[in-house]
Formats: C-alpha cells, sequence, structure tokens
C-alpha cells in the first residue's frame, strides 16, 4: 500500500495518485441504517448554503445502507468540528477522523514526531502538510485494518494543497462550513478544559453575547464535567489568547481559501451556529435533510 508520507515530503510536485492509501478508494456500508437517507443537491453536487435552509434543488443524491461517506467537517478552531461530526459519526455509523485528535495522540505518544509538533502546536502555527498527511495514513491503515470503510474528516484538508491531494484520490460528497463569531470563538478556546483522568472534553465558559440590531444575541451554556472530573480538569498547552489569536489569523489566511475551493466545485454547505448543541444540532439536522432521524438523536449524544 501506498504511504502518503512516503512522497509528500517532495517539495515541488505530489503524485496524487499514490499519496493516499486505498481504503479512501473502498466502499462504505453502514450497517445500521435499515432505510435509506436521502440529501438532496442541485446535480450531483452539493450547493453552497449561508442561511442554513439545508441543501436545495431538484435530484435527490442518497445515503444509507450500502452507500459511501465522504465528508468533511471545515471551521476555526474551537468552533465544534469535533462535536458534531462526532454526533454525525455515530447517526451514520461512519467513523470520524479529527487530525486534532491524531496530533494530539502522537504527542502523548512521545513519538519521533513529538517534540517538532509540540513547539509548532504550542506556537499556535500549522502543522505542515507532511506531518499531517503521515499521520493521516497511519490512521487510515489502522482503520483498514479493523474493515473501516468511509470517513467524516475533521480538520484535514487545511490548506488548497490538501485539498487538492484529496480531491485527486476520492470524490468528496459533501463540505460541511461550520461558522460561529469571533468573540464566541475565543470565549470557547479559553473555556476549554480535558479531564487528566478520563480525557473528557468539557468547557466552563457561559457565553452570553446581547444582540443588537446588525446581530442576534447569542447563549451558549457551559459543558460541566461530572462531579468525579471536577477537580482533575486541565487547559490545553495551546489554549492561551495569543495562541488562540494567532490560530485565528492563520486560519483566515490559509484555510478559508479552501472553503472557496470547494464552493467553487458546488460541495460547500455553510451553517451558521445559532448557539450551543441544544440549539444547534437539531438545525444542522435540518440543514442536511436528515429530519427523519430524530428519534436517533439521544443515541447520537
Amino acid at each position: 500500500m501506498a504511504v502518503i508520507s512516503r512522497l509528500a515530503r517532495s517539495s515541488t510536485t505530489f503524485k496524487v495518485s499514490s499519496l493516499i492509501p486505498t481504503i479512501l478508494s473502498r466502499k462504505f456500508t453502514s450497517s445500521s441504517l435499515s432505510s435509506e437517507t436521502t440529501l438532496h443537491s442541485s446535480s450531483s453536487s452539493w450547493n453552497d448554503t449561508s442561511n442554513n435552509n439545508g441543501i436545495n434543488g431538484g435530484n435527490p443524491l442518497k445515503f444509507g445502507k450500502g452507500k459511501d461517506v465522504h465528508w468533511v467537517f471545515l471551521g476555526c478552531p474551537g468552533v465544534g468540528k469535533g462535536t458534531y461530526a462526532t454526533r454525525l459519526s455515530k447517526l451514520l455509523d461512519v467513523p470520524h477522523i479529527s487530525t486534532g485528535d491524531l496530533v494530539r495522540d502522537e504527542l502523548a505518544s512521545s513519538g519521533s514526531l513529538s517534540p517538532k509538533i509540540a513547539e509548532i502546536v504550542n506556537s499556535g502555527k500549522l502543522l505542515s502538510d507532511e506531518i499531517i498527511v503521515d499521520l493521516l495514513s497511519k490512521r487510515l491503515k489502522a482503520g483498514e485494518a479493523k474493515g473501516e470503510s468511509g470517513f467524516i474528516l475533521d480538520g484535514f484538508p487545511r490548506t488548497v494543497r490538501q485539498a487538492e491531494i484529496l480531491e485527486g484520490v476520492i470524490d468528496i460528497d459533501l463540505v460541511v462550513n461550520l461558522k460561529l463569531r469571533e468573540e464566541a470563538l475565543l470565549a470557547k478556546c479559553l473555556g476549554r478544559r480535558i479531564c487528566s483522568q478520563c480525557g473528557g472534553n468539557y468547557n466552563v465558559a457561559c457565553i452570553d453575547i446581547k444582540g443588537d440590531d446588525e446581530s442576534p444575541g447569542m447563549y451558549m451554556a457551559p459543558l460541566l464535567p461530572p462531579a468525579e472530573c471536577a477537580s482533575k480538569l486541565i487547559s490545553r498547552a495551546d489554549d492561551k489568547e495569543e495562541v488562540v489569536r494567532e490560530r485565528l489569523r492563520i486560519y483566515d489566511e490559509l484555510t478559508r481559501p479552501v472553503e472557496e475551493f470547494y464552493r467553487m466545485r458546488g460541495k460547500l454547505l455553510q451553517f451558521d451556529l445559532p448557539g450551543g448543541i441544544p440549539e444547534s444540532w437539531p438545525k444542522l439536522l435540518h440543514a442536511l435533510n436528515l429530519d427523519d432521524h430524530e428519534d436517533d438523536q439521544s443515541a447520537a449524544a
């Protein structure tokens, strides 16, 4: 099997067909969906929408038992990509692959890349394509060994170069672009906590932004830990205000062009988060035309 890292180190042209393991080309079969899920597109592609009204248009694009699921979640650091991708992963029974988690796992493992990654992450900069593709390749190979196929990607691609690599080997069905106001993003990032014992993710920030004539108010309740985790909470090393602001600046510079890359291909669905999970999750399902999974929402929580 071709490994991404083998050719990703090239500083010139990537041989795209050899970069992503063959797992990406395999079909995904969902064993948990008894009926077919239909999501609508204008033709064979997805429409970009900014008003959270769902995917408009004519011909249905169908997902369900025996169908492929190859989705990407985009959004600024801290917007909640992992939260909503994880829920949809459970709902559709397809693997959720977070490059952020892959990076944190590599750091925790004290592997050969760990010191280099720690230095880059703690400064708020983005990791190189070579590092990300290498980590992703290892995860895909591990998934293939377990019989996985299909995915919801979270945190990749982050650059147009990465998007071009991915586009060259797999037809991405849908790119969900999550949006959140910057002041809420900053508060969310600074409020993130992890339980040092169980690894659970929590957020101690209570976000209450008053509305005005130009924008509505927004309330996001804190996601507090259970009593047994309360005394074991730690902050991520990169969740400092100056680092968060630097990550947002770099995102604007490098990753927003990825939005345009997918918009031009008719695959981008922009979703403006109206608040916390209770307000946003049902509306996201509606935007994805997954309202018929309402009974399954609690299972994905």
